[in-house]
């Protein structure tokens, strides 16, 4: 691992039949840093992070976190927090009892730590209220609790104020800045220029596969 660059993606395609998703992408993400991706829809940016999380495995090239080749060395990386697409949380449980199971998966318990980040996104550990029942909002919240709660020290989220309030993004914002402070890597895809503006120290561009740091 190079020294404070913990994730290193070393020209990166992934192609499907003709079709080319990425395209030789070559990027470094360093701690204490807040990345923004931007690009429309079919860009790549969601494939991008895929492939460092270890779910789609590259055409060409490689991807290390932590200095061990993602897909070779190891499968999914566990220093990862992430959101990428729809969570699937189980709609006849409770926040807390979601949480709890998918802890669980990864054969940890720590009570006080799912009550913490329950509360700090802005919910209530002891509703009983089952998440099949709360609104595309308080998903996204306990999206980001689940993406925290092991305390990774890479964070990757796509989209993650999608159904928030005005004020919901601004405690969430908040929440990252100070993750930020504690020397975390974080990966923000986004659609919104005000997050990436307000968020992120470095932004990069995709588009058709390609990817290019933004001036």
């Amino acid at each position: 691992m190079k020294e404070n660059k913990p994730i290193s993606v070393e020209h990166v395609s992934k192609s499907f039949g003709e079709r080319k998703v990425l395209k030789d992408v070559c990027v470094e993400f360093e701690k204490g840093q807040i990345y923004g991706i931007v690009g429309r829809n079919g860009s790549g940016k969601s494939m991008l992070l895929k492939c460092i999380c270890g779910f789609v495995a590259p055409t060409e090239g490689e991807v290390t976190v932590n200095g061990k080749r993602v897909g070779k060395e190891v499968d999914f990386p566990e220093e990862i927090g992430f959101i990428i697409e729809t969570p699937g949380f189980l709609p006849q449980y409770s926040a807390y009892e979601n949480l709890k199971y998918l802890y669980s998966i990864r054969k940890k318990t720590d009570p006080a730590k799912i009550r913490k980040y329950i509360e700090l996104v802005g919910l209530d550990p002891d509703e009983k209220k089952h998440v099949g029942k709360y609104s595309m909002g308080m998903k996204q919240r306990l999206a980001i609790a689940q993406a925290l709660m092991e305390e990774s020290e890479i964070i990757i989220l796509d989209e993650p104020f999608n159904g928030l309030d005005e004020k919901g993004v601004q405690e969430m914002r908040e929440v990252l800045l100070e993750l930020k402070l504690a020397g975390r890597v974080i990966l923000l895809a986004s659609h919104s220029r005000e997050d990436v503006e307000y968020l992120c120290d470095v932004v990069y561009r995709m588009d058709g596969g390609v990817m290019e740091r933004s001036v």
